[in-house]
């Protein structure tokens, strides 16, 4: 039997219903939720992909220039982009440490608590960090902390808008009108969703196929780097490996703080991606086996592709090249100076636009289980409906005609967390067309950095940090990465640095100031540590709503598990099917 979690009005840890009454809650207002099995969990490849999809969006081909243009030398550029790998690695390594080992759930024949994979991501490792020993209050605390930010801003709504104008780039418009560019934003983001509600296999399968187009991208963009370094013009521009030079390469006039944050901040969201196969870790088939090996295979790929493709770049552009500056899009200004026309850049630019709905599509995928995960705590109004999946459309017609076995179950998709994710997606698009397109995608990925990616990497990793060193509470972790606890102090410590150093103002010429982003310097880093609070807004509340009804309520997560059928990890316990029950009760 699962365990009774209680968001109440008083001092009480837990309410205890008699026998009578708890039964009658047990099948009130209930879900069951069951986990894919056989051919529809996601194997290695998928997992491989998940990472390269959602991790080579625009960051690798638009970052760059940015970057350059903050450190004002190649080689501080190309010792930030390596750093970031190193950066997103050890953030991989938390991941997989806590993803592996919690949460810990009643499992066997003797019910003891054993470490369950579950989807959600850093959810789970936030609240079993973060909750207090003698009361739950802190727990539902922490539950609306992190649910509220990642409902309203767990999307990739820059992005969107990013591709918007993309595509109009592509079509010839330099300085496309807002009016166009939202359309786009909006039909991507509209598209995505109903791709993913007609069908969950198909949409997979073009997730890894668009995985495997990027990486071919992000090759022929090498390859052709390296073509150019050999003295082949190709049409355009002589070849620029002086930026290589031992004189040139670190040389550098900018020397303000903020330029060096701010572009190891874009670096970072660049590279973020690798937490999305834990939003989804209960469909991995073996995660245990699958997880360490394919995740850190992944990373590496990703790490080695930015630097080749940034070393490809330099091969190319001059670093004082004023498009650099001008354009803000390393990957145009290269095929630009490669073939020496305005087609080349226009045709990078719907490569780019390709690149994004990619990962568009499998953030929308991901972040939707994430926002079910976060209604199954009943934290939502109308929770039970955003927590509860159904067949997909697909599965529905292609077995009309079919008689389904009694523990047969056809492939689901969480259509109301879909709509959910959906509807702030939009909000967050309409909120934005006050502003220039690119000043919006500039705002709403910079805040989804500093809130999502930084804030939460540093409580995440600081957490597991205080796991470990934390007396009278042995952290008995089921995956021990090596090198103790240097990878969780080196992500925590780089995510601290940037939350604090984000408030140091940039340089009148920094790439990163007001003249050039249309973004007072201080607006995200203000914004962003707000973020928290309004899931303490949202707590408050609930308790006021509660205590005005007189009534608490009453959630219970009662998970069905078994042991994983693989050899050599026969002793791993996963989950098969999980039973929500959300009730009000008279205090």
């Amino acid at each position: 039997m699962g365990t009774v979690d209680t968001i109440e009005m008083t001092t009480r840890p837990e309410i205890r219903l008699p026998s009578e009454e708890r039964e009658r809650y047990l099948n009130s207002n209930g879900i069951t939720e069951t986990t894919p099995r056989g051919s529809s969990q996601l194997g290695p490849l998928t997992v491989v992909c998940l990472v390269l999809n959602r991790t080579i969006g625009s960051g690798i081909f638009v970052t760059p220039a940015l970057v350059l243009s903050g450190t004002g030398t190649v080689g501080a550029s190309l010792f930030l982009w390596a750093a970031g790998g190193l950066v997103a690695t050890c953030g991989l390594l938390v991941w997989l440490e806590l993803g592996l080992s919690l949460p810990l759930l009643p499992t066997g024949d003797d019910r003891a608590l054993r470490a369950v994979p579950r989807s959600g991501g850093e959810k789970n490792y936030l609240e079993f960090i973060y909750k207090s020993t003698i009361t739950d209050r802190p727990r539902y605390l922490v539950k609306c902390m992190y649910g509220v930010a990642f409902v309203l801003l767990g999307n990739l709504t820059g992005n969107a808008i990013a591709l918007g104008i993309y595509v109009m780039n592509a079509a010839g418009q330099k300085d496309p009108a807002k009016g166009p560019v939202t359309a786009i934003a909006i039909a991507a983001l509209t598209a995505v969703v109903l791709l993913h509600i007609i069908t969950r296999r198909g949409s997979i399968i073009i997730n890894n196929c668009f995985a495997f187009l990027k990486v071919a991208i992000l090759l022929v963009i090498f390859i052709i780097g390296m073509i150019k370094a050999g003295g082949n013009q190709l049409n355009g521009a002589p070849k620029a490996t002086y930026n290589f030079d031992s004189d040139k390469s670190f040389s550098t006039a900018r020397h303000d703080l903020s330029s060096y944050t701010n572009s190891l901040l874009y670096i970072v969201y660049a590279y973020s991606g690798f937490e999305q196969p834990f939003y989804v870790l209960a469909e991995i088939k073996h995660p245990r086996k699958t997880f360490p090996r394919y995740t850190l295979l992944a990373m590496a790929i990703v790490t080695v592709l930015f630097v080749l493709v940034n070393i490809a770049y330099f091969c190319a552009v001059p670093s004082n090249l004023p498009d650099i500056a001008e354009t803000r899009n390393m990957a145009v200004v290269f095929f630009g100076q490669v073939f020496g026309d305005e087609v080349a850049k226009r045709v990078m630019a719907g490569v780019i636009a390709v690149s994004i709905f990619g990962n568009i599509l499998v953030m929308t995928f991901t972040a939707s289980k994430v926002k079910q995960e976060i209604a199954k705590e009943g934290i939502l109004p109308f929770s039970l409906t955003f927590a509860t999946s159904h067949t997909t459309l697909w599965a529905k017609w292609s077995n009309r005609n079919k008689k389904l076995a009694d523990d047969e179950v056809l492939e689901q998709t969480p259509m109301a967390a879909l709509g959910l994710h959906w509807i702030t997606s939009i909000i967050l698009v309409l909120a934005t067309m006050g502003l220039k397109p690119a000043v919006a995608y500039s705002f709403l990925v910079s805040l989804y950095s500093y809130s999502i990616v930084i804030m939460i990497g540093f409580f995440t990793s600081a957490g597991l940090l205080y796991l470990k060193f934390r007396k009278g509470r042995k952290w008995q972790p089921n995956f021990r990465p090596r090198g103790g606890p240097i990878y969780a102090a080196v992500y925590g410590a780089t995510c601290l640095f940037m939350l604090f150093a984000a408030f140091d103002p940039p340089d009148e010429a920094s790439p990163y100031g007001y003249a050039a982003t249309g973004i007072q310097w201080y607006l995200v880093p203000a914004i962003g540590l707000s973020v928290p609070f309004w899931g303490v807004l949202w707590y408050g509340c609930l308790r006021a709503y509660m205590a005005i009804r007189g009534m608490v309520l009453l959630i219970e997560r009662n998970p069905t598990t078994e042991r994983d059928d693989v050899v050599g990890y026969e002793d791993q316990y996963i989950m098969v099917s999980e039973h929500i029950t959300q009730d009000w009760h008279w205090t």
